[in-house]
């Protein structure tokens, strides 16, 4: 079995889901902890063409630093976006899980079980 991992956030609800619903289909995943050690844009960049997901699909716009930032800007660059990703990863939707080349989004948390064996 190839390794998975969970970029998780212990204090969001779903990252906690998707995590349990792992351990409860036997997989004990390496658990990234994205916001202690945030992604360069190379790796963001992999899991985004993992997700087939855009930089805005991926960012979080109900945080407040969304709208700090001034990201809901159409004119923003992909590569603007991810940059902002990596400077504050609070941004990233949670959690993600990966598994070899594929990655699925655990909203809802069922999501990630079409990556299982």
């Amino acid at each position: 079995m190839e390794a998975i991992t969970i970029w998780h956030n212990p204090r969001c609800s779903k990252s906690r889901q998707t995590l349990q619903l792992l351990e409860d289909n036997g997989v004990t995943p390496t658990i990234v902890h994205y916001l202690d050690t945030p992604p360069d844009a190379a790796e963001l960049e992999r899991v985004l063409t993992e997700l087939g997901m855009t930089p805005r699909q991926l960012l979080r716009t109900g945080e407040p630093l969304y709208k700090e930032l001034g990201l809901a800007d159409p004119s923003l660059s992909n590569a603007q976006l991810i940059a902002a990703m990596v400077a504050h990863p609070k941004l990233i939707e949670r959690p993600v899980v990966r598994v070899g080349s594929l990655a699925a989004l655990g909203r809802p948390p069922e999501n990630v079980l079409a990556l299982l064996p």
